[in-house]
């Protein structure tokens, strides 16, 4: 936690109080692993956190404000998503190899922050502009590096000139988060997480690249 932590009335927050909002952010973290999230109430948060509801009012408006807050602190966390692209190699057998470790890293950080994803792909679908926003901020992480990637190949001559470089970045991550989100439902169609990775991994490289890799 960096920088001044205000209560809601604009106070700010000592040593004690930030332990407890902290406190507060981890249980209803973990509430949302478990529980819908229009099931959370303040009440339950609190009673979870071992405090009262009062208190909880002293850090955030209501569970919508301190979901966003969690929201905030992923997206911020996202920009290391950006690592999965930037300054990699995607010719030869190192092509591959950015594909699979893109792919994997991806997968990675939608598991573990799976049950707040959930949150903002609904506010998303609602039309809640602050859920979009953050939305927005996790994916562009990855699209803007991919854009880059697939600009440097087409200035080499790898890529067609008529490929729209954001066009295919936007594509592919928006297809990566769709499977994120949908990992468990691959299991119903009878598809196993070692098969998952390596297929999608050549759908992102024939996106990227516009070749069969080299293996």
């Amino acid at each position: 936690m960096t920088g001044q932590v205000r209560t809601v009335d604009g106070r700010v927050a000592g040593r004690r109080g930030q332990a407890t909002r902290q406190k507060l952010l981890d249980c209803l973290s973990e509430m949302l692993s478990s529980s819908p999230y229009r099931d959370v109430k303040v009440i339950d948060v609190a009673r979870k956190a071992g405090t009262s509801p009062a208190t909880f009012y002293q850090y955030f408006p209501d569970v919508e404000g301190a979901v966003l807050e969690l929201a905030e602190e992923m997206a911020r966390e996202s920009t290391g998503l950006t690592e999965l692209v930037a300054g990699r190699s995607w010719t030869g057998r190192a092509g591959w190899q950015s594909a699979e470790e893109l792919v994997d890293g991806f997968l990675d950080f939608w598991r573990r922050h799976d049950a707040i994803l959930r949150v903002i792909d609904l506010g998303d679908a609602e039309g809640d502009k602050r859920f979009s926003k953050i939305r927005m901020k996790i994916l562009n992480s990855i699209t803007n590096s991919l854009t880059d990637s697939v600009k440097e190949l087409q200035a080499k001559g790898r890529v067609d000139k008529e490929v729209v470089p954001a066009a295919i970045a936007g594509s592919l991550v928006v297809m990566l988060s769709a499977v994120a989100s949908h990992q468990k439902g691959f299991q119903s169609w009878g598809v196993k997480q070692a098969d998952l990775k390596p297929n999608l991994a050549l759908l992102v490289h024939l996106g990227v690249t516009g070749r069969k890799p080299t293996r």
